[in-house]
This record gives structure tokens, sequence and C-alpha cells, in this order.
């Protein structure tokens, strides 16, 4: 198993079970128990776990979302190729919102290309968009969450009150037409609303994997999306659901 899903497994395990031990990593990986201590010891280094003899112990809550770090090296052919269809529907002097996550970070890389008008909702993506050399970029302020560094707060909020844009590109905690898209993070709800309430159109980008899972945080109902870009390991009753609901589903190949 490759370095990224491997790490991807032991943060879920551990979120799983609590604690764990090297032993029992490396036969569920495959890898060999130093690879695994070595990889201990980096998730250790970015707070996910302490070290024990033998073993680990988780230092997230069960289901707290995973570091942004980690989250950043997952799927990023998928991430990649829903960015390049997310692209595709954007005109030359539009206006976005985009939201904060690791899929829309993968957007950004695509907007700094263009000439745009983007207001990113964390530091990950100003970074990237202030690269480019065509966009003009409005950055909202406010206090920024640890990891994800999106801007919270009532200054945020200020902010996108006084904006209109024609679309507002949403991550995903969790989606489906059962629960809507959902946030694992109550502070960035009132946020992701308010930027859905400034937008003519807006898309939700995501995984196919989100589907199975759901945030605490409600951000909007399912068919308040106008469209939904995921990759094709989607669950096919999700997206029928979804289209079911009015909201247009587009599919990218996931190899």
């Amino acid at each position: 198993m490759e370095s990224t899903p491997r790490i991807r497994v032991i943060v879920d395990l551990l979120q799983e079970q609590g604690r764990i031990t090297v032993a029992e990593l490396a036969e569920r990986t495959g890898a060999s128990e130093m690879t695994i201590r070595r990889d201990l010891d980096q998730l250790a280094e970015q707070g996910v776990l302490r070290r024990v003899r033998g073993g680990a112990i988780s230092l997230l809550l069960r289901g707290e979302a995973t570091p942004f770090a980690i989250r950043e090296r997952a799927d990023t052919t998928i991430k990649d190729a829903i960015a390049a269809e997310l692209d595709s529907l954007i005109s030359d002097g539009e206006t976005v919102i985009l939201d904060s996550g690791t899929t829309t970070l993968a957007v950004a890389r695509r907007l700094a290309r263009r000439r745009v008008t983007v207001v990113p909702l964390d530091l990950h993506a100003v970074t990237v968009l202030s690269r480019g050399p065509e966009v003009t970029l409005l950055v909202p302020g406010g206090r920024t969450l640890p990891g994800s560094l999106m801007f919270t707060g009532h200054l945020t909020a200020l902010s996108l009150s006084a904006l209109r844009v024609d679309t507002v590109i949403l991550g995903a905690c969790g989606l489906s037409v059962r629960h809507g898209l959902t946030s694992n993070s109550l502070d960035e709800v009132p946020i992701r609303q308010q930027a859905i309430g400034a937008a003519d159109r807006r898309i939700a980008v995501c995984a196919g994997g989100k589907f199975s899972d759901a945030g605490f945080g409600l951000v909007c109902p399912a068919a308040d999306l106008d469209m939904v870009i995921t990759d094709d390991g989607a669950p096919a009753a999700q997206l029928a659901a979804m289209a079911q609901a009015g909201v247009e589903v587009r599919t990218v190949s996931g190899i």
C-alpha cells in the first residue's frame, strides 16, 4: 500500500479503535513495522496521535475531521479531474466565492490561471490564487480555524453580506439527499450559508466517498444546489437521488 492511502487507513483505524499496535497496523496495511513506526512518528508530529510503547493512541475525537495536510494528499487524481471539470464551467470575468477544503484547493490551482475574481474562504487558497497574474483576489478577513485556515467569525460574515457573485463553489464533509451538504465544524456552517446566499449559482465539488459521510452541521439541503461534480466512484443510487431532487450531476473518471 502506498504512503497516502496507508496514512489514511492508519488514521481511520485509530479513530475507530482509539488505540492500536504497530503489529496490527503492519498486518492491516501490508507495510513493514519499521515503515509503520515512521508513519506514526509523522502523525504524532501533526498532533493526530500519541506514541505509546508498541503502538499509538488517537488524539482525534470520533468523527473529528482528519488533519488538512493528510486530506490534501488523498485522492489527488480525482480532485484534479473534478477541478478540471469545474474550470470548464467558469467564464472569464466571472466572480466566484471559493469554499475551504482540499478539493476546492485543487480548483484554486485551476482558477489561478484564469481572468476571474475570486473570494477564497481560506488562507491555503489565498496563497495559491495570489500567484495568478490575472486573478482579482478579494480576501474576506476574519479569524482562521486551525488546520483548514478557513475564515470565520463576524468580519467574514460581514464581508460576504456585502457581495453578490456569479458562482459559489462548495466543498463538503458529507453530501446526500437525506442529510444535505454537511460540515464537521459548526464555526464553518454560517459562513458557507452566507456564501450560498450571495451566489446566483451553487456548485458542490466532492469525491464520491463523501456521499457515504455526514457531518453534524447542516450547511444546506441538497435541493439548494444547482450542480454536483464528483467522480464515477460515487454511489449510483445517491447520484440518482440527487438528480431526482433537481440537482445536475456531473461525474469524472476517478482513474
